[in-house]
Order: structure tokens, then sequence, then C-alpha cells
């Protein structure tokens, strides 16, 4: 599970431009050399360092909170007082919202709205994180053993998958149509909050549980999305453009994948 976050985090990494790097200009008197620390502290200063570091941090204290501490206390107080905020909340939508960024998406595609990468690419990147997204949540299922706050007896709270993979399709569709229209990236992330709040309002997971699967949707999402054309550019013939992979959801909650080759 350690190599499975940190190859989630090199990835990303991987996925950002490089700084150009200039030929060191020459300082007036007055001004104090650089120091040797300044590189490191130019490089904490990215955005993607905090991006990156936040979400892996709130994994980290989520799995944490399993065992009787602080962050245990603190993840049952709020548990406990949402519940008397809202005794009687009930609602199965949030089985269904976590899936509604990526039916935005296709429902943008379909009304003739382009993309950052087209329809092609963007399907390859949703199934792949969502294969992600799923391994490492359902790998920290087992490893944490964590009880759900309304059934001592299940052992599969953390993370919250319905979180997980409702950022992850908010993420991609941020992506792909949020970048130039920030009324698709507040929509699509807005649901996904209102996901994970409906799952502790249900009962059914604590905060960190919610904090750490929003966290393992956005890094899947986002490794997988800055990956792609590296792993694409690779493939004989720009095969990666010609691929469609298409997620196909059984009842009882199986997926499969369907798998056309486009030859024009």
């Amino acid at each position: 599970m350690r190599l499975a976050l940190t190859v989630l985090l090199l990835t990303l990494l991987a996925g950002q431009p490089l700084i150009a790097q200039t030929a060191p200009l020459a300082l007036p008197d007055s001004v104090p050399a650089a120091t040797p620390h300044s590189g490191f502290a130019r490089w904490v200063k990215k955005p993607i360092v905090w991006q990156t570091a936040i979400p892996v941090s709130l994994i980290g204290l989520g799995y944490i909170s399993r065992n009787e501490n602080v962050l245990d206390e603190l993840k049952e107080e709020v548990g406990e007082e949402t519940h008397e905020a809202f005794p009687h909340f009930h609602t199965s939508l949030d089985d269904y919202s976590r899936h509604l960024p990526i039916v935005v998406a296709y429902g943008l595609y379909a009304g003739g709205m382009k993309g950052t990468r087209g329809v092609m690419p963007f399907t390859i990147i949703y199934g792949l994180s969502h294969a992600l997204s799923t391994g490492v949540v359902s790998n920290l299922k087992s490893l944490s053993h964590t009880k759900r706050p309304d059934n001592p007896a299940d052992f599969s709270s953390f993370p919250s998958a319905h979180t997980a993979e409702a950022f992850m399709t908010a993420t991609l569709l941020y992506e792909e149509f949020g970048r130039t229209r920030p009324w698709v990236a507040v929509g699509g992330y807005t649901v996904a909050t209102a996901t994970g709040a409906m799952r502790m309002l249900n009962n059914r997971h604590w905060i960190t549980d919610v904090l750490a699967g929003a966290s393992i949707g956005v890094l899947s999402a986002e490794a997988v999305w800055h990956l792609y054309p590296v792993a694409a550019h690779w493939l004989p013939g720009h095969l990666g453009e010609k691929l469609l992979l298409v997620p196909a959801y059984m009842p009882g909650g199986g997926m499969g994948v369907s798998l056309a080759v486009h030859t024009r």
C-alpha cells in the first residue's frame, strides 16, 4: 500500500511541467547571496507539492485514526454530533451522485462541447483512474479494518469508496472541461462534496473516511491524467488515440469493461 501511494505521488510530480532553468544573475552587493536551502524553499512553495502533500497527509491521518487515539476520539465526536443533528436522515442518492460528474462529461461531449483531450483518451483515462482508485480503496479497507459507525460488525469503513469515486470523476471533469469553464469545475466538486456529506449523514462513514476517500479520488485521477500522454506516446501507431475503453457497471455492484479499436 505504501508503494501504491508512492506511485501516486511520483506520477503526479512527473506529470508537472519543469521550471526552466536560467543562468544565474549577478546580484548587487546589497543583496545577500542565496542560501544553500533556497532551492528547497522554492520547491516547497510549488503548488504541486501542497496539492499532493495535503491529500497524502489526510490519507495517513485517517489510517492512524483507526486506533484509539485523539484522532479516533475526534472522528467519533464529529460523527455523534452529525447523527444528533440529523437523526432521521436517510437517502440513497449518494449511490448515484458519485457517478454524476462523469455522466455530465459525456453529456457535454454529446452536446458538441470539445474537451482537452477528446472522448477516446478521456474514456481510457476514466477506466484506468477508476481501477487505480478502486484498488487503493479496497486494499486500504482490508488493511485498516475500521468499524463503520452504523454497524460495528462491518470493518470496511475506511476509506469511503463512494467519496473516492465522486472526487475521481469530478477531477476528471475538471481536467477535461473545467479549466476553461469554471462553472463545470464548481458543479463537479459540489456534487462530490455533497456525496461525501451524505455518506456521513447516512451514518455510513466517519469524517476521516470521507476525507481520505476524496484524497484518493483526486490523486488517482491526477496521476492517470498526467501519466496517460507518456504511456500513449509509447504505444505503436498512436494506438492510444484509437482505443476506446468503456466501463460497464453490473447488477450487484460488479464492474466490467468493453474495449474497441477505432481503425479509421
